[in-house]
C-alpha cells in the first residue's frame, strides 16, 4: 500500500500549481538509492557521503519549482553535495550524470557546475570557471546545524535558484530542460527534507 500511494502522489500531478512530495519522510519510495549511502530517519533523509554517487528520482521532471531544505551537522566543518536536476546520462564524468548541478559546497551554495550540459549566465567572463558558473552572493547561507532552504526554479531553459529567500544564481539557454533530480553523496554528512515539487506551466 505505502509503494501504491507513493506512485499516485509521483505521478497523479499534471496541471501547473499541482505540488508532490518527492519525499514522503518515512521511505525512499520514488527514489533509486545505494541504500549505504542514503537513510530515512524522522522525516529527514541522510547521507554519510560515502560511497559517493547520487540518490535518482524513478521519474522526470520539466517546468517545476523544487524546494528543499538541508543542513550540514552542527560539529562538522560543512563539505560538498549539490541538486542535480535534468539528470539523464548516469556516470557521465565519473559517478555524477549528465545533469546540471546546483551546488549546496558550504560557502558556495548556488554555483552552477554543468555536467555534459552547457547553459548562459550574465557577466560570463568573469563568473565562468571551468565547468563553474560563480552565484551572485555566499553570505545567504545559515550556521551549522541550521536548516537551510533551496528553491530551484526550472522553465524551459532557464533555471534560477534562491537561497533562504535570497536570488543566488539564473542561468538560460540550458542544453537540457528535462530529466530526473538527484542529491549527492560527495564525502560529507548532510541532512535533507520537505523536497517538494511544484508543477508549472509550459
Amino acid at each position: 500500500m505505502k509503494v501504491t500511494i507513493a506512485f499516485l502522489v509521483l505521478t497523479s500531478f499534471a496541471t501547473a500549481g499541482d505540488e508532490a512530495k518527492l519525499f514522503d519522510g518515512k521511505t525512499l519510495d520514488g527514489w533509486k538509492a545505494n541504500r549505504k549511502a542514503w537513510s530515512v530517519e524522522d522525516g529527514i533523509l541522510s547521507t554519510q557521503g560515502k560511497p559517493a554517487g547520487v540518490i535518482r528520482t524513478k521519474k522526470k521532471f520539466e517546468n517545476y519549482i523544487l524546494t528543499l531544505e538541508w543542513r550540514w551537522p552542527k560539529n562538522s566543518q560543512g563539505g560538498n553535495s549539490g541538486v542535480l536536476v535534468h539528470s539523464t546520462t548516469p556516470n557521465a564524468i565519473g559517478p555524477w550524470p549528465k545533469s546540471i548541478e546546483v551546488q549546496l559546497h558550504r560557502g558556495n551554495a548556488g554555483d552552477f557546475w554543468v555536467i555534459g550540459n552547457s547553459l548562459h549566465v550574465e557577466n560570463e567572463k568573469a563568473r565562468k570557471k571551468g565547468r563553474r558558473f560563480l552565484n551572485l552572493t555566499d553570505n545567504s547561507e545559515k550556521p551549522f546545524g541550521e536548516w537551510n532552504k533551496m528553491e530551484v526554479t526550472c522553465q524551459g531553459d532557464t533555471i534560477s535558484v534562491k537561497v533562504n529567500g535570497d536570488l543566488v544564481n539564473k542561468a538560460t539557454n540550458c542544453s537540457s530542460t528535462k530529466g530526473a533530480i538527484c542529491l549527492q553523496a560527495e564525502g560529507t554528512p548532510l541532512q535533507f527534507r520537505n523536497i517538494i515539487l511544484k508543477k508549472l506551466g509550459k
